[in-house]
């Protein structure tokens, strides 16, 4: 104890009874639970109530610590003590690097006198270090819930069966390359999830699993499975998604209590008819029929290569030195080739709607795709990596090219890029090359030609108009620099629309750059063609102006005075010493610089409506969306069939990555705690070729039983990009005004429905349910409740996807056939009950909803989550962890 008290800092303090112990257990200690890995010197507050209240603390059921704290080990040793203990939670994922990846915990091993905790049912070693599994493990007695997800694990030591209680065991994404037979001796588990490992065969003795209701064992290097998964008649959900599956025996169509059989993104050409023809299988990614596909050259050395297919929920991969290739759901693909990671490297990735605040579009840059981040940020690989992003594509971007632009954590830059099309969809992909990771984006930009300027001088001329050239004539400059030239067309149509002038032209519009921030030595000579219509012959000199723009392009200066300006029959040629903006105008003005600001502005903007329509089945579903002019009636046409609403609004002008937002009005209302949510309007950004559309769930304070609801939505500006002018915006619609259009939203009278009145649910005598945790967010009875108000007739297809057996749907269909909101409240909440003990039933209901098309629900089950775990955050701040702020061992304590 002398050592703890030198380790701790305590000196006089511990050694006259640890006076400020009690205080610390007072804010800790609760109905004999301590959770302290909310906070940083957890450890230490463990072992100072260890000190000072010693009686206490061996009486603990329930303890949390991180494992990323540097006390853990001192801390590990009392843990035999607790001999009452129920559930420990030792997880590490508490702290962040420098590029925000969480980091593991330091935990490899744990006392082997931990195996003497008789009580223990609960155990939780996630985000750690551990490459093998502690040998006190398979001594737990009453071990009901073995958590090791997130570790190193390469094996399972070959006495695992001994834990014969098991009911629930997660390893996921570990190293595990194979499975003891004895795993087949757990009689009692129910739900094994071993996805995201190396397995490449199981043993038979799988099939023993009798009671096992939810296998996962997606992401893993299996080819077949064995015969004796036809003895497993408790089976639900059976995930074997993104693997390498050739063949799968037939006799899985016929597990007697199997909702789902997912069997997507594996290498199957042929599955046997019963199960391709069993509506509960999901087979999308297959190439089912077809013969093996030629390689395409960046891949024909690849022939051999691990193939991963990630289905949507997962959010990482394991490259080896062997190499690997892996398709995402959403179309990403990755080629690893041989070598370019020595060591097995954890890759996560996630897509991310653009962020204006740190996504720096330049002008003219169109955004063609979401954001990318891959970790770990900042990862080195030995051979470059190879990706390919798909990306909108447009007509109208011609004459510019396609780049995937990165961030080095300080800047962005574009990368060499390849636009491809998929063999498939015949879609674009942006294909680039990279020997790092960090965050990365498509975009269309003016077309860049740049060299380099050595001292002997060059030519430099526009690929998109070879006439537009820049001559750098020898001694130009001392030391070799780089310069870029970009070329923005501008047609007399669009110059007479903006200036409504017949007779104003422009030529194209040059940008000129440089690496240096010092002038050349000697004059650059740049060439520009005149304007169209203008030739040397009829030329007018008094209305020909050059102008010169700033690099933001926001104020233009008539500089022909300052130039000798030179003619030939096509062109006009002059001199300078330092690179800007240049543009030839031809038109009988006097005051340039204003019109060509004016112009300049229009050209960066788009032409936009803006729609509200509502779901046919379910008007309080919303559907709202800012769409490009010339898009307006192909996305009408799309949605007809399953919206209705008015005409679109009237046309207003938008810049690239400008901030707008929708508010409901004049008796119409949505959640405020949605995340997207400003002051009760609902925050969008304008990419003019992504979808900038949401669809949301409305409600009205009004009653409603008497009368419809006739309110409105009404679009307003927010934040535009910082490059543009503050009085660009202002000008748009009226002075100084943020309205851009108003469009009705009729909320139809409602007939008496269990929203309104409870009648129906005398019928049912459903208890009171907590569905998921406080650590992860809870859904209540009263959550459900409202959930259920907003499906509809597709409760079916949403009840098949969350587990339910067809037997089930039909029985439920069958009792209460009169009665279409029985029927939901009636699957849902045999599904609540059924699943309320498992910890990872709320994310299995959110993937349940995202299933059936269902988005909306989805989004608001989010939204409860997170608002649920703030709370439980600022609750554990305040006062520490209390009875009813139960984690997800409070399915154990009720047992």
């Amino acid at each position: 104890m002398q050592k703890m008290a030198e380790l701790l800092g305590l000196g006089d303090e511990c050694r006259e009874g640890a006076s400020g112990a009690p205080a610390l257990a007072g804010s800790c200690l609760a109905d004999n639970r301590l959770n302290l890995d909310v906070y940083p010197d957890g450890c230490h507050r463990f072992l100072r109530l260890f000190e000072g209240r010693r009686g206490e603390v061996v009486q603990v059921e329930f303890l949390r610590l991180s494992s990323n704290d540097h006390l853990l080990g001192t801390t590990l040793d009392i843990l035999p003590q607790l001999k009452h203990l129920k559930s420990l939670v030792l997880k590490g994922g508490h702290h962040r690097d420098e590029f925000g990846s969480c980091q593991r915990g330091s935990l490899t091993s744990l006392p082997p006198d931990v195996g003497n905790m008789r009580c223990l049912t609960h155990l939780d070693l996630s985000f750690n270090s551990l490459s093998t599994l502690p040998s006190c493990i398979p001594h737990l007695p009453s071990l009901r819930m073995l958590l090791v997800s997130h570790n190193s694990l390469v094996a399972l030591p070959e006495n695992f069966g001994s834990l014969s209680k098991l009911t629930f065991f997660s390893a996921m994404k570990n190293q595990l390359k194979d499975l003891p037979q004895s795993i087949g001796e757990l009689a009692e588990l129910q739900d094994l999830d071993l996805s995201e490992n190396v397995l490449e065969f199981l043993p038979e003795e799988v099939g023993n699993l009798r009671n096992c209701r939810e296998l996962d064992l997606s992401g893993n290097r299996l080819s077949s499975i064995p015969d004796s998964f036809a003895n497993l008649k408790s089976l639900r959900r059976l995930h074997l998604h993104s693997n390498l599956l050739v063949t799968v025996p037939a006799s899985l169509a016929s597990l007697p209590n199997l909702s789902r059989l997912d069997l997507q993104n594996n290498c199957l050409r042929a599955v046997p008819a019963e199960i391709q023809t069993s509506p509960f299988v999901r087979l999308r990614g297959n190439p089912l029929g077809e013969t093996e596909p030629a390689l395409t050259p960046d891949e024909s050395g690849a022939g051999g290569l691990r193939r991963l297919f990630l289905a949507t929920g997962e959010d990482s991969f394991t490259v080896t030195s062997e190499g690997c290739k892996v398709i995402l759901a959403c179309g990403i693909r990755f080629y690893f080739p041989p070598g370019a990671a020595s060591d097995p490297l954890r890759i996560y990735f996630r897509t991310l709607a653009p962020d204006p605040q740190w996504v720096k579009l330049r002008h003219h840059d169109v955004l063609l795709s979401r954001v990318l981040e891959l970790q770990p940020h900042g990862v080195k690989f030995q051979q470059e990596v190879q990706i390919w992003m798909p990306c909108a594509f447009s007509q109208t971007l011609r004459q510019r090219e396609v780049v995937v632009r990165t961030f080095s954590g300080q800047s962005w830059s574009d990368l060499r890029t390849r636009v491809e099309q998929k063999r498939e969809s015949k879609k674009p992909v942006a294909h680039c090359s990279v020997l790092h990771f960090s965050w990365f984006l498509v975009v269309s930009r003016l077309v860049q030609n740049e060299c380099k300027v050595p001292t002997e001088g060059t030519l430099l001329f526009s690929s998109v108009d070879p006439n537009i050239k820049v001559t750098f004539p020898p001694g130009v400059t001392e030391e070799t620099r780089s310069v870029k030239l970009q070329v923005l067309p501008v047609s007399a149509e669009e110059m007479e629309e903006i200036t409504a002038d017949p007779g104003c032209r422009a030529s194209p519009l040059l940008c000129l750059s440089q690496d240096s921030l010092v002038d050349f030595l000697r004059p650059v000579r740049i060439q520009l063609p005149l304007p169209p219509g203008v030739t040397g012959l009829n030329l007018d000199r008094s209305k020909l102006h050059l102008l010169h723009g700033n690099l933001e392009g926001q104020t233009w200066d008539d500089i022909t005075s300052q130039v000798v300006l030179e003619f030939t029959h096509l062109y006009a040629v002059f001199e300078v010493t330092h690179f800007s903006w240049y543009w030839l105008w031809y038109t009988t003005k006097t005051y340039i610089g204003g019109i060509a600001k004016k112009v300049y502005e229009r050209l960066r903007m788009y032409q936009v409506n803006f729609i509200a329509l509502q779901r046919k089945k379910d008007p309080e579903q919303v559907l709202l969306q800012c769409v490009p002019k010339h898009k307006v009636d192909p996305v009408l046409k799309k949605l007809q069939g399953r919206y209705q609403g008015p005409e679109p609004s009237d046309m207003v002008e938008m810049f690239e990555g400008e901030q707008f937002f929708a508010a409901f009005e004049r008796g119409i209302s949505i959640d405020m705690d949605r995340p997207d949510c400003v002051d009760g309007r609902l925050s969008f950004i304008f990419y003019s070729h992504l979808k900038n559309m949401k669809e949301i769930y409305v409600t009205s304070p009004v009653d409603r039983k008497g009368q419809a609801v006739k309110g409105q939505v009404s679009f307003y500006r927010g934040a535009v990009p910082e490059s543009i002018p503050e009085d660009a915006s202002r000008r748009r619609k009226g002075p100084d005004s943020p309205w851009l259009a108003t469009l009705p939203i009729k909320l139809p009278r409602l007939k008496t429905r269990w929203g309104e009145n409870l009648g129906p649910l005398n019928d049912f005598s459903f208890p009171p349910l907590n569905l998921g945790n406080a650590e992860t967010g809870y859904l209540t009875q009263a959550n459900l409740l409202s959930i259920a108000r907003r499906v509809g007739a597709d409760w079916q297809t949403i009840g098949l996807n969350l587990g339910l057996t067809y037997q089930q749907i039909e029985r439920i269909g069958y009792n209460n056939r009169d009665d279409l909101d029985k029927q939901i409240l009636d699957m849902l909440f045999s599904w609540a009950q059924q699943n309320s003990e498992y910890p990872d039933c709320v994310s299995k209901l959110i993937t349940a909803m995202k299933e059936s098309g269902r988005q909306d629900i989805a989004e608001e089950v989010e939204t409860i989550i997170e608002l649920g775990r703030q709370k439980y955050r600022e609750s554990i701040r305040r006062v520490g962890l209390e009875q009813d702020s139960s984690t997800e061992d409070s399915a154990i304590a009720m047992t």
